[in-house]
């Protein structure tokens, strides 16, 4: 059986492709080709080839063990149901859509791939195929979405002094000039990077937190999105580097401060109009975006395991941080965990967008879009309705009137995921077997950890 193809193109037709972009590539003297996936503990895993092989690579495809779906955070393995142990054999196929020449990586390629069985069938865990498999079926809706991540990091090293600390490559007022003017050479050598590649940045500015960044970037298909999220930051990784910096992707960097969260924005379109805006809803959402924003903040406790999936993102998820703990909607309320973002007045059907902020960096991307698209799914034509709007900070309300926490901990969110059939079967037994057993593994892990004990071990893993 052939390797499915996104573009419907035979095998033959694809190595011919690959062979023009390789001898493209070779005379670009890009001498090797990263191809990654990002595993259950959300880390971007990697096999690289020589260009020249691409054709081969791309018709056969690269072996890969499936035990890697069930490495935890500090390399060590668990098991699961249906994924674990030393036997079988994967294939990764690069996606020749997404190859792209590594401008902070001199001699360098970058594709992400697909993940097929030796059969050529799609691997049931592979958590790429599982956005793409969640995106076509609402395509097949007449549902069309857009997504985008907030990209923060960290960018600095460890402090000399201190184990459990960091040295900030920054230090000026929060979200101050000075912090610009600190890093200047660094976040021009990031900026002219990213746009070399043709990854499109909205804005950059500094972050609340010393030595805190942050760059949106345009939004796009589904698993675009996804893929886009991994080559920017493997992107501020290979600059930082070459700064003699570190990058911090981790939802806790410093423990008792201020964390990082790439919060997902995300639309939804059906006959050419955006469900999130023109409507007779709250704030102008129609029957349905209101429905399917209903849909997925009630099951936002099972969503957090996927969407703040380790033992860190529980110590960032705290209140009045902008973190969004709270199981609450709001217009342009941070602190909620769903937030309504309407647009400047008059570009409502183009900007009008929901914001997901209860998201952090030890998340896999691709994971995180195909359960958000999952429950869109189930929720655009359920006629559900929105709770209330919270339109303060839930933290400054009377303690019988505030909303709900989110889970608190990391094996609260999976007991909530594992309660959740609509995520658990979008996902599938394989993938969601293999997905619970690392996070359950990461909470044993970590279950005698200090918090400055967890931050220090995961800090630099993400």
């Amino acid at each position: 059986m052939e390797p499915a193809s996104r573009t419907g193109a035979s095998r033959d037709e694809r190595v011919d492709r690959a062979k023009e972009l390789a001898s493209h590539l070779a005379l670009n003297h890009v001498t090797a080709i990263a191809l990654t996936w990002v595993d259950n503990a959300g880390i971007t895993r990697v096999k690289t080839v020589p260009t020249i092989r691409l054709p081969d690579v791309t018709a056969w495809g690269v072996g890969m063990s499936p035990v890697f779906d069930v490495f935890l955070v500090d390399d060590s393995i668990t098991t699961s149901p249906h994924v674990g142990g030393p036997v079988g054999d994967l294939r990764l196929y690069p996606d020749l859509d997404r190859l792209t020449v590594l401008s902070a990586h001199h001699g360098w390629a970058w594709a992400p791939v697909d993940r097929l069985t030796q059969e050529g069938d799609p691997y049931p865990a592979c958590q790429r195929g599982f956005a793409r498999r969640m995106a076509a079926a609402a395509a097949e809706r007449g549902l069309s979405f857009q997504f985008a991540f907030e990209v923060e990091w960290f960018v600095g090293d460890d402090a000399v002094d201190d184990p459990f600390g960091t040295e900030p490559a920054t230090t000026g007022p929060a979200y101050g000039m000075s912090r610009i003017t600190e890093v200047a050479d660094y976040a021009h050598e990031v900026l002219e990077a990213l746009q070399t590649q043709g990854v499109p940045v909205e804005q950059f500015h500094p972050e609340y937190a010393p030595g805190q960044l942050e760059i949106s970037v345009a939004a796009t298909d589904p698993v675009s999105a996804a893929d886009r999220l991994v080559l920017v930051r493997e992107t501020i990784r290979a600059v930082s580097h070459a700064f003699g910096l570190r990058a911090s992707f981790a939802p806790m960097v410093q423990a008792g401060s201020v964390g990082n969260g790439p919060h997902l924005h995300f639309s939804a379109r059906a006959e050419g109009r955006n469900l999130f805006a023109g409507g007779g809803g709250p704030h102008g959402l129609t029957e349905r975006g209101q429905s399917m924003l209903a849909e997925i903040l009630a099951r936002m406790p099972a969503l957090c395991a996927i969407s703040a999936p380790s033992v860190a993102s529980y110590l960032r998820l705290m209140p009045q941080r902008w973190a969004a703990p709270y199981q609450c909607w709001g217009r342009e309320n941070r602190e909620a965990g769903l937030r309504l973002v309407t647009g400047t007045r008059g570009l409502e059907d183009v900007a009008a967008n929901a914001e997901i902020k209860c998201v952090d960096g030890s998340a896999n991307p691709y994971l995180v879009i195909g359960a958000v698209l999952a429950l869109a799914l189930e929720g655009v034509d359920a006629g559900r309705i929105l709770p209330p709007e919270v339109t303060v900070d839930p933290a400054g309300l009377p303690e019988d009137r505030q909303p709900p926490r989110l889970p608190q901990s990391l094996p609260e969110s999976v007991s909530c995921l594992e309660e959740d059939d609509i995520l658990r079967n979008a996902l599938g037994e394989t993938l969601f077997g293999a997905f619970v057993a690392v996070r359950r593994g990461e909470a044993a892990l970590f279950s005698t950890s200090t918090a400055e004990e967890v931050v220090a071990a995961t800090r630099w893993r993400y």
